[in-house]
């Protein structure tokens, strides 16, 4: 592959590029972060901002300049210097100038004009809002259990399963934060899958008993695979060792060996990992979302410093919802097969147009068909 490079040492604390804007070469998060505690001050990840004059000084002593010089240059490149109306008449920053020449303002100008004639934000608009004012209210400085200074947070892409759609299974499903203090299974508990709130099972005999259980209550086994370890979620007694298969499968045919460890008793420190390369989040036996982890940093003051709003949803991808094949108003909330009274098989119902189309007056089954409990992946909108 073009631009490949020379692959270091699988236990440095140092990434390299693997492949060129594309992956890096295996690092330990652990000893990663340790090094770039070795090199940087304690004041350059401290959360405190230095003061203005102990920002001159240090601007004195790196640069190797006078006070003077400092001085000249507070005043010349100051944002005062830059005001192009005077002080005492504020502008509306809301107001965009309508003979603008800046590409950026004609562009804002279409954007709220368009706004402005439909009347009405939709959900998309609303869902960002949403996410933004959650931004700005996470940094609140009352917080009573904030992440340590010197901590890593890891940014990681979930994406569609790949069973799900061809199309959107190549665009991540949700971007979670995460400190290195955190387990795998704080993770697993975070990535919200369809196929968890599934209910197994054929109710057509019965649609009014609602059944008191999902799959994510009853097939507990998930695994991460990072670099030739599988880690098992076994905090419950109903979990397997669902990656047995997998290693036995790669031993038969001389696969490099794998291992196992426990996803409760793992965090992010210890692993070893490639930033961009995809490795892989396995739950309900055979639902399989890529995972990326894209960036591995130290924590900033300008993030978010309460350590209980962690994993951190930083974005969500929306789907359309199916609607029902009979009303095309409602959301899909039955599936039948072999239903001689549906236009297909299998097909997507309402709840009331399932219960009117299929069942008389009195509830009693009409034909012969097979109803199941129908969760659309919209419902995470």
């Amino acid at each position: 592959m073009a631009g490949q490079q020379t692959v270091t040492d699988p236990n440095t604390s140092i990434p390299d590029y693997e492949y060129r804007e594309v992956n890096s070469t295996v690092f330990h998060i652990g000893a990663f972060r340790d090094e770039w505690l070795k090199r940087l001050k304690p004041s350059d990840y401290s959360y405190v901002e230095e003061d203005d004059d102990t920002f001159e000084d240090n601007f004195v002593k790196e640069m190797g300049v006078s006070a003077e010089t400092v001085a000249e240059l507070k005043s010349i490149c100051s944002l005062q210097s830059l005001r192009c109306h005077p002080e005492d008449q504020q502008p509306d920053t809301d107001v965009v100038p309508p003979d603008s020449t800046l590409k950026t303002l004609i562009q804002r100008k279409q954007r709220r004009d368009i706004k402005a004639k439909k009347g009405i934000k939709n959900r998309h608009d609303l869902y960002a809002d949403e996410l933004d004012h959650f931004i700005v209210s996470r940094n609140s400085e009352a917080v009573t259990d904030m992440v340590p200074e010197g901590e890593v947070i890891l940014t990681i892409n979930i994406y569609y399963p790949a069973i799900f759609d061809k199309f959107l299974s190549k665009r991540p499903h949700m971007t979670l934060q995460v400190t290195g203090s955190h387990f795998l299974t704080d993770l697993r508990d975070a990535i919200c899958c369809v196929s968890d709130l599934q209910v197994g099972g054929e109710f057509s005999s019965t649609p009014d008993v609602a059944p008191d259980f999902i799959c994510k209550d009853v097939f507990k086994s998930a695994f991460f695979f990072f670099e030739g370890v599988f880690y098992n979620d076994m905090r419950f007694k109903e979990c397997q060792d669902i990656s047995t298969t997998i290693i036995e499968w790669a031993k038969e045919r001389n696969f490099p060996p794998y291992s196992q460890a426990k996803m409760e008793e793992t965090q992010f420190v210890d692993l070893k990992i490639k930033v961009g390369f995809p490795y892989m989040y396995c739950h309900q036996g055979d639902c399989e979302h890529l995972v990326i982890i894209t960036d591995v940093r130290l924590v900033h003051r300008s993030d978010c410093l309460d350590k209980k709003l962690y994993p951190l949803l930083t974005h969500k991808d929306r789907v359309l919802t199916h609607k029902c094949a009979v009303c095309n108003v409602f959301i899909g909330r039955w599936l039948t097969t072999n239903d001689q009274l549906a236009p297909s098989s299998p097909c997507l119902f309402c709840d009331k147009c399932f219960q009117m189309l299929h069942y008389d007056a009195k509830g009693n089954k009409l034909g012969d068909f097979q109803a199941y409990p129908y969760v659309d992946p919209g419902a995470f909108n």
